[in-house]
């Protein structure tokens, strides 16, 4: 019997509500433990989670195609937002942003792209999310419009 075969890499990113910085590190691991078993039991393998304090940085193998990434994600954000309510593990009520950004890598960008993730922390002492962000629209020829974009507070540079 014939069999459907794939690998296909791809980078989700998306941010809290208001970009308030709602997640605290304390509290970063067992979301990210939460979020890996959502990812496994939609039949996705998680090779990077990252959950910064106003944003979230997935990488996985997208490997279930009987499901899409825009229903992956909104189960992604539905899930994690009700468990993370659910157990406190933010100050007041936590919501993420309606929009994400998904980006296609291929094999041999894995190991560049999960280490990317797994040292966000540093990563950030340096750049903004605001640019980090619009540097992968650009690196990925995305047309994008400024309005349409996550809520940015911080000062354009």
């Amino acid at each position: 019997m014939p069999n459907t075969y794939s690998q296909i890499y791809i980078q989700v990113v998306f941010a809290t509500k208001g970009r308030e910085t709602l997640i605290e590190d304390k509290n970063r691991q067992e979301i990210e433990k939460y979020i890996t078993g959502i990812l496994t039991n939609k039949g996705q393998k998680l090779i990077a989670v990252y959950a910064n304090p106003d944003h979230l940085h997935l990488f996985f193998s997208y490997k279930n195609l009987k499901i899409t990434i825009p229903e992956l994600v909104k189960i992604i954000k539905s899930e994690s937002t009700k468990f993370i309510n659910d157990k406190r593990l933010s100050f007041g009520k936590f919501a993420w942003q309606e929009s994400y950004g998904a980006f296609s890598y291929a094999k041999s960008q894995k190991d560049a792209v999960t280490q990317y993730i797994l040292n966000q922390k540093n990563h950030h002492q340096k750049r903004s999310f605001r640019e980090e962000y619009l540097d992968f629209l650009e690196k990925f020829d995305i047309n994008y419009d400024e309005k349409y974009l996550f809520e940015f507070y911080d000062k354009l540079e």
